[in-house]
């Protein structure tokens, strides 16, 4: 997949898991169009907004009484509030209620949606992280003060309970409750491709959706070959780094952009991937370049399918030096019942995908295989 420029999408022979079901399709479309294939399968479902009772109620609440101050949690779960008030008819209340409360947004996106909507922050930290926040109002006598909380996804019961304890009452608005998914087949696909490593890398963009991730997992008894997974040759990519933090108390290091917008998680992805998993091969009259499950050779790309992409990239490893049949067996296949026969094929598969280029992978007799690469 070259460009007109001739010069290759950033993500081109890499394998990119979604795990996203809201503004899915958006997602998929940015990284397709940078050259990726994507796999996805959303790990949650979301409850209908407008036919939410449990948030109803929660809204209805926060109209009783005046508010003091209201904190707005994500952008998404913002608008999603306030079309699901719409809805109902209690827009204009909500509005109101809200203007005559200080409002406080929860990083630069959600500030961005209040703003959207109107209305103006009183504070907002750089982060998305719950502790600045905390930290503002715990400068405030909240004693017999009424806040309402936005939530997304997820509860937030160490932020409410914090607040509680100052003496503040919370209400809390639970937006975008999340169901199991429509298709935990899939998800479980996806887990399998993680732990072969067939994929390069795995977005999130929300902590519950990393929370149903792991925990459909640990249902499979794969979860500790997942996060090994993830702490090695699978990038984990989230939109913040309040998403992220579910696999950082795994020991996982996640990574995120500095602005938790789809089009930098993206960004992100193609800036950050390519340089993992890229490897240059020469072999005295080409250059070669090998990047997941794709080489890359004089303005075209040679697709490969993922075994013999495995096998090329443990021999690329240390180009030049010999494997063994024994030693591509541990890598290629680990934990399986393959045996050499799968490694000859393999090899064999990858050298009529070369095609003109086949004599890169050299038998060593009794020995194994390697590249036949210049120093």
């Amino acid at each position: 997949m070259a460009t007109r420029t001739g010069t290759f999408a950033p993500l081109v022979g890499l394998t990119v898991g979604v795990t996203a079901v809201r503004r899915r399709d958006e997602l998929v479309a940015l990284l397709v169009e940078r050259g990726a294939k994507v796999v996805g399968a959303p790990t949650m479902s979301i409850v209908p907004l407008r036919e939410d009772p449990v948030l109803r109620r929660a809204t209805e609440r926060c109209l009783v009484e005046p508010l003091d101050y209201v904190v707005a949690t994500t952008g998404a779960g913002w608008r999603g509030w306030l079309t699901a008030a719409e809805a109902w008819g209690h827009s204009a209340a909500v509005r109101r209620a809200c203007a005559a409360a200080t409002v406080l947004g929860r990083g630069p996106e959600a500030a961005d949606a209040v703003r959207a909507t109107g209305l103006r922050e009183r504070y907002s930290p750089d982060s998305a992280a719950d502790d600045e926040l905390l930290h503002w109002l715990s400068t405030h006598d909240l004693r017999g003060r009424r806040i309402a909380v936005q939530q997304h996804g997820a509860p937030l019961p160490g932020f409410a309970a914090a607040l509680r304890e100052r003496g503040a009452e919370v209400l809390e608005l639970p937006v975008y409750r999340w169901g199991p998914p429509e298709d935990p087949a899939a998800v479980r696909r996806l887990i399998e491709q993680v732990v072969r490593r067939e994929m390069h890398a795995l977005t999130f963009t929300s902590a519950p959706a990393v929370g149903a991730f792991l925990a459909l997992a640990a249902e499979s008894d794969r979860r500790e070959p997942v996060l090994a997974a993830l702490r090695a040759e699978v990038l984990p990519v989230c939109l913040g780094a309040a998403c992220a933090k579910p696999l950082l108390d795994e020991g996982v290091p996640a990574v995120w952009p500095a602005h938790g917008r789809l089009g930098s998680l993206v960004r992100m992805v193609a800036e950050t991937l390519p340089a993992r998993v890229r490897r240059e091969l020469h072999t005295g009259t080409d250059r070669l370049v090998l990047q997941g499950n794709a080489v890359l050779v004089h303005g075209g790309v040679i697709a490969l399918p993922p075994v013999p992409a495995a096998v090329l990239r443990a021999l690329a490893e240390k180009p030049g030096w010999v494997l063994s049949r024994a030693e591509l067996l541990r890598r290629v296949w680990p934990g399986t019942a393959a045996d050499e026969h799968a490694v000859e094929a393999a090899v064999a598969r990858l050298r009529s995908a070369l095609g003109p280029h086949r004599g890169l992978v050299k038998t060593v007799t009794k020995r194994g295989y390697r590249l036949a690469v210049s120093t």
